[in-house]
């Protein structure tokens, strides 16, 4: 079965950075570049949010309004991995971040297990 692994979280202070990576194993479907690529947050008492989206192909990304400018969304194909850049961190970033990986009409819809970020002084 596919498997999404992230990792990178943690403490941070607020104007830092964190580099989020999710390792994709046991995917047979080809090239991540033929998937959407996304990661997601959710902080407690809230809805989970569409942080970062990488199209079919590579070439069109998607930002959440609060995270433009800030963060930004990359993948590779070899080793099988997607990422996350965050710079200048806020205390509203604090949340666990999920990877997703997925195809058109979410076939198929794959996710990781969650990191967690938290931006403290």
């Amino acid at each position: 079965q596919v498997q999404l692994v992230e990792s990178g979280g943690g403490l941070v202070q607020p104007g830092g950075s964190l580099r989020l990576s999710c390792a994709v194993s046991g995917f047979t479907g080809g090239s991540l570049i033929a998937y959407i690529t996304a990661w997601y947050r959710q902080a407690p008492g809230k809805e989970r949010e569409l942080v970062a989206l990488m199209s079919v192909g590579g070439s069109g990304t998607n930002y959440a309004d609060s995270v433009k400018g800030r963060f930004t969304i990359s993948r590779s194909n070899a080793p099988k991995a997607v990422f996350l850049q965050m710079n200048n961190l806020k205390f509203d970033d604090t949340a666990m971040y999920y990877c997703n990986v997925r195809g058109v009409h979410r076939r198929p819809d794959y996710w990781g297990q969650g990191t967690q970020v938290t931006v403290s002084s």
